[in-house]
């Protein structure tokens, strides 16, 4: 696997720019089997999904208006308010300040649909088959320090590879077994795009042989699949023993 960062000026809600435009302007021609990476916080520069943060009364409010499920922060160690969107456990509903130049950029209002016009548009203009496309945030690990990267919407090719009832080294099928590879390119991907002033919020993938291109968007069956619901997740006993509260963006009444 080979990883180019692009570098590209500063992106910032002062200058923002339509999306295709930056993908123009910076990407390199891009080959079959290319794999492009773009961070969730300049689709949302780009889409306007920000709040200014003077203009912001209380942070957490806006957090809850744009989680799924929230954990009140009074009780975090850190006032962190811990969420639920989108199916990922992670803090803060994905808002953030950093590189947002006072600020606070939120999510992008549907990476899914972001990622897959940016495929289709990707492949129109270098006549490619297979194409890839991974939109990036980062997130913190339960008992590990730092950051890694996770894909929060993707198209162009198979996000798992299913292992389950295939052999291992010693002829013992395997029970449960799913690589995520669509997890696994994003965290290899930010990991070099990095976290701070890199101004790289691209990346070029390729010498993927390990990845399975489809010339389709993902299918909701498809979105679907990568879903763990809350009672068939491993870790239940920890998820349910807790006070979830409904966030303004949820889309059902509990958490399931």
């Amino acid at each position: 696997m080979h990883i180019i960062p692009v570098r590209t000026k500063a992106i910032t809600p002062q200058t923002p720019e339509k999306l295709l435009s930056i993908l123009d302007q910076y990407l390199p021609v891009l080959l079959e089997g290319s794999i492009v990476v773009v961070t969730s916080k300049i689709v949302s520069i780009c889409e306007r999904s920000y709040r200014k943060v003077s203009e912001v009364a209380n942070e957490e409010d806006l957090v809850k208006k744009e989680a799924d499920f929230y954990l009140p922060s009074e009780i975090s160690k850190y006032a962190i308010t811990i969420t639920i969107k989108n199916n990922l456990l992670i803090p803060t509903a994905g808002i953030d300040e950093s590189n947002g130049n006072g600020y606070y950029i939120l999510w992008p209002k549907d990476p899914q649909k972001t990622a897959n016009e940016i495929r289709q548009y990707l492949s129109e203009k270098y006549h490619l088959h297979d194409i890839g496309v991974v939109i990036t945030d980062s997130k913190t690990t339960p008992l590990r320090w730092g950051t890694t990267g996770v894909a929060i919407g993707y198209s162009g090719f198979k996000p798992l590879q299913n292992y389950i009832g295939k052999p291992d080294i010693f002829g013992r099928n395997l029970m449960v077994t799913k690589a995520n590879i669509l997890d696994g390119l994003a965290a290899a991907a930010v990991l070099v795009m990095g976290e701070g002033d890199e101004q790289t919020p691209l990346a070029v993938i390729s010498d993927v042989s390990f990845v399975s291109f489809v010339n389709t968007n993902p299918s909701k069956k498809e979105l679907e699949s990568l879903k763990i619901s809350i009672d068939d997740d491993l870790y239940a006993p920890l998820l349910k023993s807790v006070p979830w509260e409904k966030g303004g963006n949820a889309r059902s009444k509990q958490l399931i």
